[in-house]
């Protein structure tokens, strides 16, 4: 009869999985929380703090006038909407500050916890400039830090998307008014961008947290097989 696997050989097991496990975040997705971050939170302000941000509001002038051109544009975000006290637009922006709260939370373990170190993730940048200067996570940080970004991502994605398919399944009821130049570049552009670089965030950490999954399979897998041989 094989002896039973020692604990320790699976503690040591573990141990070399977390170490082997690393991220860092790529150019582009730094980018894009620097640019997309400021963005949510002043189109959650605006949503939140209507009518008094909306044309005429008492804070419309100071932070969203843009929002009187957007209004008309999409009528969820404009006075069709508040005055039909349609709950959608509210609901989003809801979700918008869950979303941020998680990228937050993402970038506060990069800064606490991140180290210069020749281990590197799957968006570890090609050519490091400034943006590549960044610090990378390794082990249990490194793997909460990919599912905290991963998380955030998958709900801005699928926010996004509801965005859209309430538009399609409305009959394009807010922005079905709209001449096709002024739709592309006021509606489907802006939007689309928190369609794109989201999906490529989730792609990118969720093929770490699946090569991370299968590090620590593998490395347990073996462990296992060498007590059975002893």
């Amino acid at each position: 009869m094989s002896p039973l696997p020692d604990p320790k050989d699976s503690s040591r097991a573990a141990r070399k999985a977390k170490a082997a496990l690393a991220h860092t975040p790529s150019n582009l997705v730094l980018a894009w929380l620097a640019v997309s971050l400021p963005l949510v939170l002043w189109d959650a302000g605006y949503v939140l703090l209507r009518p008094h941000s909306m044309p005429g509001g008492k804070y419309h002038w100071l932070l969203w006038a843009p929002y009187e051109l957007y209004g008309k544009t999409d009528y969820i975000y404009g006075w069709k909407a508040y005055n039909e006290k349609n709950g959608f637009t509210a609901a989003l922006a809801f979700m918008n500050l869950i979303e941020t709260a998680g990228y937050f939370t993402y970038l506060g373990l990069l800064l606490k916890f991140g180290k210069h170190s020749v281990a590197h993730g799957r968006g570890e940048p090609n050519n490091p400039g400034w943006l590549g200067k960044q610090r990378s996570l390794t082990g249990e940080k490194a793997a909460c830090a990919a599912l905290v970004g991963y998380s955030s991502a998958i709900l801005t994605l699928a926010k996004t998307m509801l965005y859209w398919l309430n538009e399609y399944y409305s009959g394009f009821e807010n922005i079905g008014h709209n001449t096709l130049p002024d739709l592309i570049l006021l509606w489907i552009i802006p939007n689309g961008a928190w369609l794109v670089l989201p999906a490529y965030i989730s792609y990118v950490m969720g093929s770490e947290i699946v090569e991370g999954l299968s590090i620590t399979a593998r490395s347990a897998n073996s462990e296992s097989d060498n007590g059975k041989s002893e």
